[in-house]
């Protein structure tokens, strides 16, 4: 039996995320790639919210984020990405991480899924499930190597009990990303997660709205009901009065259509 996911046009995946440059195996084109991404695909949990069951599959992804013009979590927008650049190429490797961001203690559990791609003796980590302050470009696996993108300088450093630990320069200190160890996995190897994701109690994605993408002037996130628009030196807070504005504003701001 055919694979469907070799159906699939990868020139209107790239159509979906802007990209109009050559498509050539490098560097530079992985970074515009993770750029358009994250300025055109928002991170989101709304089937989440309401409670229609995520698929992992490429086909049912392709759907959603490319035909439907949603986004989605690390699990959807990972596995797809990563799908795209495998077609266009690039040697890529799946990583299950903990993240760690915001946390005030060790993640019990890791729910982040990263990517590895290998580019000319090169080891890059891509990645567009982030949300909206995640890195907007790869960044290379060297220890200790500081990379600034913008206003953000990002690092990442080895260690004996998590592995690789990407870490953030915020408020004059060290803050870590997530962290992942180089155990390959398998797209089924997500699936039990990201079901824990869904429906445990004590996961972070089912309670309430976490929409986020970046913008050129900054970034777009909605926290629960409350939208923020961030600029550069600026943040434009505001709650919808009812679900229709609540729909305009998803469509305005991140090209979310609730109807669909």
């Amino acid at each position: 039996m055919s694979n469907p996911a070799n159906s699939l046009d990868v020139n209107q995946y790239l159509d979906r995320i802007g990209y109009t440059g050559p498509i050539v195996n490098s560097a530079y084109m992985l970074a515009r790639l993770q750029e358009q991404h994250v300025h055109t695909v928002p991170y989101e949990n709304l089937d989440i919210l309401n409670q229609i069951p995520l698929s992992l599959d490429i086909s049912d992804l392709y759907d959603k984020i490319v035909n439907r013009h949603r986004g989605g979590y690390c699990f959807e927008l990972n596995a797809l990405f990563g799908w795209l650049l495998q077609e266009l190429g690039y040697k890529v490797t799946h990583y299950f991480g903990r993240f760690w961001r915001d946390e005030t203690h060790t993640p019990a559990k890791r729910r982040h899924h990263i990517l590895q791609v290998d580019i000319d003796g090169q080891r890059f980590i891509t990645d567009v499930g982030v949300g909206g302050a995640g890195p907007r470009q790869p960044l290379e696996l060297v220890d200790g190597l500081e990379q600034t993108q913008g206003d953000e300088t990002y690092r990442f450093t080895h260690t004996e009990a998590y592995g690789w630990m990407l870490e953030e320069w915020k408020k004059e200190a060290w803050d870590p990303v997530f962290s992942f160890t180089e155990e390959p996995n398998l797209p089924q190897d997500f699936i039990t997660t990201s079901y824990w994701c869904e429906h445990a109690p004590d996961s972070p994605f089912n309670k309430t709205a976490r929409i986020s993408i970046r913008t050129a002037e900054g970034r777009n996130t909605v926290d629960d009901r409350e939208f923020r628009i961030y600029k550069t030196n600026d943040v434009y807070t505001f709650v919808p009065g009812n679900e229709q504005e609540y729909a305009a504003a998803l469509s305005a701001y991140f090209g979310i259509n609730v109807t669909s």
